[in-house]
């Protein structure tokens, strides 16, 4: 009898140890399976206890109750043993996942500034309020959504800036659908819209119309360990540009041509927070007056991220040719951000630079309305907790033709 019981007890002490040991999808599916079939020997050996105390006890087989004290005690311990049976299985069914299970992560940000750009005024703006919506769908599927609340002169504007449904068969091939942050560059793909996730006040000045910011299709994605080189690799077709530089192609592309993209990237067990890689991006524009484009995009990062220090770089070449002729136009841009979380005062303050460079051919009908630019952004950030923060930053920019203008941008930022 004492055998059985501290073989129960000793599948009770497994239990959590099989459990920390699951490290992937095909291992969890197979932990639920013996956790389950576990509970089940453990149903099955309490009640064979039951039957045989039932059997083995004189008293209670004929019925009569006795004061003895000798012949409860096993039937308590019985007792006591179906309750730390159920309590276990109550623990058991706690730790195994549910399908779907919502969270909802937040993130907003209170912003001031003051230009010396003629006709801008100063002031107090509120950021974007940004919620992101996590939903593991099965094993293998999940869900991710990310909206908006952006603050305009006649309220409040809502946009669906991502929304995913992926599945992981590995982590060397994920297939996923949807609405994403184009991977031409780095910096879109690492920060999106919750700006207490990036170091500065602003983005750089290359995102958003030199090189698109979203992109909507399919993507298949993952990463090859590669002898520690941790090869990621990213391949998607999809909807391009808008007739705007800015849209996605939300409701369907301007044209029959889909957009492609593709993504190499590396991150280096030996150098940790070290990445590099580059990207390639083929569209079609096809512009409200009816005349189309050829656009090639060829992009390039080098990513150093840690606090001490943070260093990111990141070129691209845009290529336009109008369809039926010969003539090209190449847009280069670039940034070089580098940070330093200081090691004094808690390491709260984390003082940063970034120069921006953009050269626009005036000739180039597609970016008509981009002009070239030179611009260099100085700010310190300080962390008034783990979930908040204050951005003060300086900017000067440079136009051709245009007067300099300078700016101040004061931003508290943080997620909940």
């Amino acid at each position: 009898m004492k055998r059985k019981w501290v073989s129960i007890f000793m599948v009770m002490l497994g239990v959590p140890t099989v459990w920390a040991q699951s490290t992937n999808s095909l291992a969890q599916t197979e932990l639920i399976q013996t956790l389950l079939a576990r509970i089940d020997g453990l149903e099955t050996r309490v009640t064979e206890l039951e039957r045989r105390q039932e059997t083995s006890d004189p008293a209670v087989s004929v019925g009569f109750s006795t004061a003895s004290s000798t012949p409860q005690a096993p039937a308590a311990a019985t007792m006591n043993q179906q309750a730390a049976a159920r309590q276990q299985q109550a623990v058991l069914a706690d730790m195994l996942p549910t399908y779907p299970s919502l969270k909802i992560a937040g993130f907003s940000d209170f912003n001031f500034s003051a230009t010396d750009q003629p006709g801008s005024t100063s002031g107090f703006r509120e950021g974007q309020f940004v919620l992101h919506f996590t939903s593991p769908l099965s094993s293998r599927v999940s869900f991710f959504s990310e909206l908006t609340l952006t603050a305009r002169a006649a309220g409040f504007e809502t946009g669906v800036e991502r929304t995913i449904i992926r599945y992981d068969q590995s982590d060397r091939f994920k297939v996923s659908f949807g609405r994403y942050h184009a991977p031409i560059n780095w910096w879109s793909t690492a920060f999106h819209h919750g700006l207490w996730l990036q170091t500065t006040v602003g983005n750089p000045a290359m995102l958003g119309r030199i090189v698109p910011r979203h992109f909507v299709g399919g993507l298949i994605e993952g990463t090859l360990s590669a002898r520690g080189l941790n090869i990621g690799y990213t391949l998607g077709l999809g909807n391009g540009r808008g007739v705007g530089l800015t849209g996605a192609g939300d409701a369907g592309d301007v044209n029959n041509h889909r957009a492609w993209i593709v993504n190499l990237f590396s991150r280096p067990d030996r150098f940790y927070g070290l990445q590099a890689g580059g990207s390639f991006y083929r569209d079609k524009i096809t512009r409200a007056d009816g005349r189309d484009f050829r656009e090639w995009i060829a992009s390039g990062h080098i990513v150093w991220q840690r606090e001490d220090p943070e260093l990111i770089a990141e070129f691209a070449n845009v290529n336009h040719r109008e369809v039926g002729f010969s003539e090209t136009f190449n847009t280069q841009t670039f940034y070089i951000q580098a940070a330093y979380r200081l090691p004094w005062f808690e390491q709260l303050w984390k003082p940063y630079y970034r120069f921006d460079y953009a050269d626009v051919p005036a000739a180039d009908l597609v970016f008509q309305s981009l002009t070239s630019l030179r611009g260099s952004t100085v700010g310190l950030r300080y962390d008034i907790s783990n979930f908040a923060a204050f951005k003060f930053e300086f900017r000067h920019q440079r136009r051709p033709g245009q007067s300099n203008i300078n700016g101040v941008f004061l931003q508290n930022s943080f997620t909940f």
